[in-house]
């Protein structure tokens, strides 16, 4: 089903998006890995998985339930091996299920897409906020590469809950892939309180030095956090 959806989607985001790829040869050419982004626009799961599919692997993603439920488009995330989780409060039974089905993609030497975030971000300036853990755990657990991946320039036609804008086309998005995150020192200790947090850190300040690269500025020292600003996790601002 890849074929048949990048002849679509790859020419209409080039309508858009000039896309420039560094660090391309970060992202393991075979094998397992987890591609952990930033989320600043509802356009920016095609430019990644634009970038991902120009550098040669199946963009596949974890993406949040409802969008499984949606006629077509549902049946095309089932067919590509996305995977579903459950954001609407199913408790454990429902985050246990979705971490076995992306595990069990992981193992069979596929990548995954995650955004830490697990939602637009909140910071009013857009840079990455407080992560989740659903990255890490993921990678802990199989002892996979978690490879950081940072972009900016989407906000240009499709501003955060804006509309697309058609023109000018072309706009400039620019896709920086890091090192992987080093998490070797927290493995076996996953057991042991405040061990998930430390890795979610690791992996936001990864995606946040790139975004830094990418616009030339300096992020806030504290982390955007939605609930100490009185906001909802989920759902628009």
């Amino acid at each position: 089903m890849f074929w048949p959806l990048a002849v679509i989607i790859v020419p209409l985001v080039g309508w858009f998006a000039k896309i420039e790829i560094r660090g391309a040869e970060k992202l393991p050419r075979e094998g397992a890995f987890v591609l952990a982004p930033n989320h600043h626009s509802e356009i920016d799961p095609l430019t990644v998985a634009a970038a991902v599919w120009r550098i040669g692997r199946a963009p596949r993603f974890m993406a949040k339930e409802s969008l499984f439920r949606i006629p077509v488009l549902g049946a095309a995330l089932r067919a590509t091996g996305m995977v579903p989780v459950s954001r609407s409060g199913r408790g454990k039974n429902g985050a246990s299920q979705s971490f076995q089905q992306a595990t069990s993609l992981v193992e069979h030497a596929r990548g995954l897409i995650v955004y830490p975030e697990g939602t637009l971000t909140r910071d009013p300036d857009l840079w990455p906020m407080r992560g989740k853990s659903g990255a890490v755990r993921l990678a802990m657990a199989g002892d996979i590469p978690l490879i950081p991946l940072a972009h900016w320039g989407e906000q240009q036609f499709m501003p955060r809950y804006g509309r697309l804008r058609l023109l000018p086309p072309r706009r400039r998005v620019t896709v920086v892939l890091g090192d992987p995150v080093d998490l070797s020192d927290l493995r076996g200790r996953e057991h042991e309180k405040g061990v998930y947090t430390e890795a979610t850190d690791r992996v936001m300040q990864a995606i946040t030095s790139g975004v830094e690269e990418l616009r030339g500025e300096t992020a806030p020292t504290d982390r955007w956090d939605p609930v100490k600003n009185g906001q909802s996790e989920t759902g628009r601002l």
